[in-house]
């Protein structure tokens, strides 16, 4: 898989990402189904909500930009580690969510963050120089 299908990808992953974190958000999901099962409280809930929505927004943002960068053929290590970074985050997220109350979320949310994180590293690693 080359890496601009790979953004493609995350793009739609995470747009839908952002919008199942809205209804959270909005209560239209019960927050009680969701963060492994563990929140206590609306208040938790919506300090936990926002602030997804705003890494969600943030590795959009870094994403649209290493998109830019490789239609121009532009490279950034700053960027590319950032992707890194959200690889690893994602690889223990999958962690975190074995470790779920709901099923839902242990199967859904696995295998999200399974995808997600395998995604990043497409997307991160390094290009195979040909040798001449």
């Amino acid at each position: 898989m080359n890496k601009k299908i790979a953004l493609v990808i995350m793009f739609f992953l995470l747009g839908i990402l952002l919008i199942f974190h809205f209804l959270i958000l909005t209560e239209q999901i019960p927050y009680d189904k969701v963060w492994a099962g563990r929140l206590n409280s609306v208040k938790e809930m919506r300090n936990f909500e926002t602030f997804s929505i705003l890494v969600n927004a943030f590795m959009l943002a870094v994403l649209s930009i290493k998109y830019r960068q490789l239609s121009k053929g532009v490279k950034n290590k700053v960027i590319d580690i950032l992707i890194w970074i959200f690889a690893g985050f994602f690889a223990l997220n999958t962690l975190g969510n074995l470790f779920s109350k709901s099923m839902m979320e242990l199967i859904f949310g696995t295998l999200l963050t399974l995808t997600l994180s395998i995604l990043c590293f497409i997307i991160a690693k390094k290009e195979k120089t040909k040798a001449q």
